[in-house]
């Protein structure tokens, strides 16, 4: 019945198609924990036609797709780090060679001995294999390990092996696009030749160019439509002389990497637009290609699959335990190399693409559907690997050398930002940010709020910057600076988050939400964005009481507290407090934690009167809630999803306040996560992590429903 509409081939239904699914793809492939690059592709498939026949491979995604193809490259040559690959060049150097070497070696003899493809299709899967992606770079930042030498060293091998694998590619389409009348050694050398001449040339002329450029103009689309010029005219040039494009866009973005920083306004715009249309439209036209029927002809497809994922992730293996143990690194230093470099995604997709397009016969192409099936499905299992390796590496790391974690503490960097919205709160949270200051510093507090910019937002407006005022008046009348600001947001957390950068602010004390109902959320509308985008301390009190009133904090710290980075942080905080209130402090935690605040409370704050009970498992906090007197403060340090010190049980801990201590005086923290801003735009890494993913949601239901029958049965 509807067989005759499909495909849909009006542009305006095919691009709000596209839309749709670059809109709700990531959203569904985090819940899954998957990659996005492999949602995008999975939903090509999906809406191709070898799937759901909903879409025609047009020339848009011609177009759209050989746009994105170079601008992965393009955005991987932007963020290279330079400055470490300088700093420790002899050791990337060897491990950039053997990382490209030995799985290049390994996969050609068996793409030869074992899968029996041809030689050219061999060369082309071993530039695949040798190159690599850092999928699992942002498990790194979460931990704060971005400076460690063995993550320097594994970003620099893989900067390595990924220009090595464009350059062999780009040697190996010009071979094959060559007369058999020209000797091979010829043939390279003149394409080395020709190579060499098209780096000089523009290594001399496009920085002069750009530096010349930018400093004349400085508007943002100007600035913009420049940088994507010299993209395309690296490419288009790069094509002219017989190489592959994909390597001029790639030395495009080496040549331009200093004169877009990072944090640069220009650096966010063609993130966006390449994460935001063109790179996810590349990767639906890939899925589109995929034939999966091919995978249920035979068990042979699977057999591929199996042979790449193995070859390719022994050789990664080989290459970075040689090399630990070649330089004396611990173990655990092998296994983050191992990890960082042991994922393939865009680079693979688009050298794959490329031999897609390379014909060898007529009509006959050297990609055919089960090499681009086994290709994909490779990209999502050592993704898989990549990732947990990766995480046990970090976990490892500062496990074992907490010294190393201390030391990447920043300096004292205090700006304490006050979210205030609610007017009983708003003379209590200031009194808790004045106490946990450092006065030595004489650095004033920032009273932030946030109105929601709805049919109210007049009023609302109006009620904050009175409530500012009042809180300015307090604040002077301490002798304590405050800066104020009163914003409006259609998101409360953004607008926090946004007013945090814009003060370069070190920490978060914010009111928990009132619940007005029973069904209401313990945490509200916005705290559990704002702790899961928001890297940095945040506090979160109930405060019934003044403070100056309250006897004693109880604090209950979760064992491996002393790993995260933000533990001094915190420490230092309540110790501050404690001593202003002039009360006892008690912490309750496993012996080895509590030897350790026990130390840093002598040393900083002997003044202060500590307590330390041993508390052996998480599961005392009911027992612990329910001793806790009406003029007790009790403190609970909990912990980001992923972070050292999180624990599964932490989801329940809203169910057990709201039952054991419902109504009294409450502080909840969320230690410094150092590292990469989670929000950061990549299709490598989610935007959001979901407190709950798919399979946690679909087993809770399950066991709702499983006891609600057992209920009925015994009625």
């Amino acid at each position: 019945m509807f067989s005759s509409y499909f495909p849909i081939t009006d542009p305006t239904w095919v691009f709000f198609i596209v839309l749709c699914i670059i809109l709700l793809a990531p959203m569904i492939m985090t819940k899954l924990r998957i990659p996005h690059i492999i949602g995008m592709v999975l939903a090509g498939i999906i809406v191709g036609k070898y799937g759901l026949n909903i879409l025609e491979r047009d020339d848009s995604f011609e177009l759209f797709g050989q746009v994105g193809l170079y601008y992965i490259m393009f955005l991987a040559g932007l963020e290279m780090d330079t400055e470490g690959l300088r700093k420790n060049l002899k050791q990337v150097a060897v491990f950039g060679l053997l990382t490209f070497l030995i799985p290049f070696i390994l996969v050609y003899i068996a793409g030869i001995n074992i899968m029996g493809y041809s030689m050219h299709a061999t060369l082309l899967l071993c530039c695949i294999m040798a190159s690599n992606t850092l999928i699992a770079y942002p498990i790194v930042g979460k931990y704060g390990l971005q400076r460690h030498k063995s993550v320097t060293i594994s970003v620099g091998a893989s900067m390595i092996a990924l220009t090595l694998a464009l350059l062999s590619l780009s040697v190996f389409v010009s071979l094959s696009g060559s007369g058999a009348s020209v000797p091979v050694p010829l043939s390279i050398l003149w394409i080395l030749v020709k190579l060499v001449v098209y780096c000089v040339v523009l290594l001399l002329l496009i920085p002069r160019i750009t530096r010349w450029f930018l400093q004349r103009y400085s508007d943002a689309v100007t600035q913009f439509i420049f940088v994507l010029s010299i993209l395309f005219l690296c490419s288009a040039i790069c094509r002219l002389i017989g190489l592959e494009g994909v390597f001029g866009a790639f030395f495009a973005g080496l040549l331009l990497n200093r004169y877009i920083p990072r944090v640069s306004p220009l650096m966010g715009r063609l993130e966006f637009i390449g994460n935001a249309l063109f790179i996810p439209y590349f990767l639906i036209g890939v899925g589109m290609l995929i034939n999966v029927r091919v995978m249920f002809y035979s068990w042979h497809t699977a057999y591929i699959v199996l042979i790449m994922v193995v070859i390719g992730t022994v050789g990664k293996l080989l290459a970075g335990y040689a090399v630990g143990i070649g330089l004396r690194f611990p173990l655990s230093y092998g296994h983050m190399m191992f990890g960082l470099t042991s994922a393939h995604a865009a680079g693979s997709i688009a050298i794959v693409m490329v031999g897609r397009n390379l014909q060898i016969a007529d009509g006959v192409y050297l990609v055919d559907n089960e090499m681009l099936n086994g290709v994909v499905m490779m990209i999502l299992f050592t993704c898989i690997i990549s990732s947990v390796m990766t995480e046990l590496a970090c976990r490892q790391i500062v496990l074992h050398n907490p010294a190393e974690n201390e030391a990447n503490e920043r300096g004292d960097d205090e700006k304490i930002l006050l979210a205030l919205k609610n007017e009983n709160m708003m003379r209590e949270l200031l009194s808790m940010g004045i106490m946990m200051r450092n006065p030595k510093l004489n650095r004033g507090l920032i009273g932030l709020n946030v109105v929601l910019d709805d049919r109210n937002v007049a009023l609302n407006q109006t009620k904050g910057k009175a409530m500012l005022e009042q809180v300015t008046r307090a604040a002077a009348a301490a002798d304590v600076r405050i800066q104020t600001q009163s914003r409006i947001a259609t998101n409360i957390a953004n607008g926090i988050m946004h007013a945090f950068k814009e003060y370069d602010a070190s920490e978060i004390i914010i009111g928990l939400h009132e619940r007005k109902t029973e069904n209401d959320n313990f945490w509200g509308l916005f705290t559990e964005n704002l702790t899961t985008e928001l890297n940095r301390q945040i506090i979160i009190a109930r405060l019934m009481q003044p403070l100056n009133t309250i006897r004693r904090i109880q604090v209950i710290v979760p064992s491996r507290a002393e790993y995260e980075p933000g533990f001094h942080r915190w420490l230092e905080r309540l110790a501050r407090m404690a001593g202003n209130m002039e009360c006892r402090v008690q912490f309750h935690s496993k012996p080895a934690t509590l030897a350790l605040i026990n130390q840093y409370i002598q040393n900083r704050y002997p003044h202060v009167r500590a307590e330390y009970t041993a508390m052996e498992h998480w599961n005392e906090i009911p027992r612990l809630m329910s001793n806790v007197n009406d003029d007790h403060l009790l403190v609970i340090l909990t912990a980001r999803k992923g972070t050292i010190s999180y624990k599964p049980v932490f989801e329940k801990l809203p169910q057990e306040i709201l039952q054991y201590y419902k109504k009294e005086n409450l502080m909840i923290i969320f230690p410094d996560q150092y590292g990469e801003s989670v929000n950061m735009m990549t299709f490598a890494a989610p935007q959001k992590n979901e407190q709950l993913s798919a399979y946690t949601q679909i087993h809770d239901w399950i066991t709702l429903h499983v006891r609600y029958f057992k209920k009925m049965i015994r009625r």
